[in-house]
């Protein structure tokens, strides 16, 4: 509650007003009062309809900048940044889906803001609240060149094989994270390595690379006799069968002074990019994490004996808000608010 009221008074100061909010199919639009905007949404929300709802933040309004906030992960939505934009409107958003998507909307995109004047932000889209995004901008802008990116981007992945150790089973390790809230309703989504992929592509067309999704070689953990599970449960219930496969995995990494790390990779000369498991020595950055932490090296020019590294908590719901909070007050300066 106390971070809610910061953000509310930041947003105050920065002279922000809330005109409308969307949320889980339901739609207010008219000014909103954040201190109870929940109170508020009960008495009047109506159905969600996208298009009114974009309307009535297009209307000639008394004031000068309007910006969406898209905190949703939905296909549909991403869609309609390049509308936006179009019709004058910043957006700001953690949904990967757009800069992950077909490349040639990604570079339409991109094309567009940089031909206007209208922002386009997506810290958040890789790191949560990490500046992962903006830390690859500063080096580029400022002439570095980048040679290689990688990391462990997933929160998910990174406490499951930091606690998948000793004589812990691979199955109870993975009930462990989804009990606490770590893993997806279907741990496959997180475990198929798919969100990292997207997270890769982010990275590799920042710096350059002109890659679609499919070009990016994923080493699902999702062995092929569990992808058929017609649900969770069953899934959970069929994983401790192939704890032994697991088990050997890790004893010979351990039998080599090395752990198990799930990582994506952005190989900058070479024009690729990848995500797999990799075994990394015991003294390696990557192996001395905890919790869900994430962690990402940029090797660079500048940055080539000693890479460049970004760690800490990628995943969560408070330190993405950060990230998505960071966003709008870089919109906020740039627009010409008070620093």
């Amino acid at each position: 509650m106390k971070l809610d009221k910061y953000y509310i008074n930041m947003l105050h100061s920065s002279s922000f007003t809330c005109l409308t909010v969307f949320f889980w199919g339901v739609s207010l639009c008219r000014g909103v009062d954040l201190t109870r905007w929940k109170e508020e949404m009960q008495k009047e929300a109506k159905p969600a309809d996208l298009a009114n709802f974009v309307r009535h933040l297009s209307e000639d309004h008394v004031f000068p900048n309007k910006v969406l906030v898209d905190c949703t992960a939905d296909t549909n939505v991403a869609s309609h940044y390049y509308d936006w934009l179009k019709k004058g409107i910043h957006v700001i958003t953690p949904n990967k889906k757009a800069n992950s998507g077909p490349l040639d909307r990604y570079l339409k995109l991109r094309t567009l803001q940089r031909a206007s004047y209208t922002h386009y932000f997506y810290e958040a889209t890789v790191g949560a609240g990490l500046p992962i995004i903006s830390t690859l901008r500063g080096l580029l802008e400022t002439g570095d060149k980048i040679l290689r990116i990688e990391g462990i981007f997933s929160g998910t992945l990174s406490y499951i094989f930091n606690n998948f150790e000793g004589t812990r089973s691979f199955s109870d390790v993975v009930a462990e994270a989804k009990e606490a809230g770590y893993t997806e309703p279907d741990p496959r989504d997180d475990l198929s390595g798919t969100d990292v992929a997207r997270k890769v592509i982010i990275l590799a067309r920042e710096s350059g690379l002109r890659l679609e999704l499919s070009d990016i070689p994923v080493g699902s953990l999702v062995l092929e006799a569990l992808k058929s599970c017609s649900s969770p449960n069953e899934f959970m219930q069929k994983l401790p069968s192939f704890d032994q496969d697991w088990a050997r995995q890790r004893h010979e990494a351990e039998a080599a002074g090395e752990v198990l790390r799930y990582v994506g990779v952005v190989d900058v000369l070479n024009g690729k990019g990848r995500v797999e498991l990799q075994r990394y020595k015991r003294d390696h950055p990557f192996a001395q994490l905890s919790g869900s932490d994430n962690i990402i090296a940029f090797t660079t020019s500048r940055y080539k004996e000693q890479p460049l590294i970004v760690r800490g908590p990628g995943a969560g719901a408070e330190v993405t808000a950060g990230g998505v909070f960071c966003d709008i007050l870089r919109l906020a300066s740039y627009l010409g608010a008070p620093s």
